[in-house]
């Protein structure tokens, strides 16, 4: 039996996915635009816009680890 869901790929992830994804795990909201201002301030972006779940992760700590 299907759900007719596709799965999920963690390397190529929506800003929308990732919202929902992150929010799931964090057990709080991660807004939509706070994802999308990492992009802006350069957190790393799939050539086709998507988002890599991993190499996000590892650029949000090492944000944090700047002190900012």
């Amino acid at each position: 039996m299907s759900s007719g869901k596709s799965p999920i790929d963690p390397n190529r992830l929506t800003v929308e996915q990732a919202s929902k994804l992150l929010s799931a795990a964090a057990k709080i909201r991660i807004p939509e635009q706070q994802i999308a201002d990492d992009l802006a301030d350069g957190a790393p972006q799939n050539k086709d816009g998507t988002i890599s779940l991993v190499a996000y992760a590892a650029w949000m700590l090492k944000e944090m680890s700047r002190g900012e």
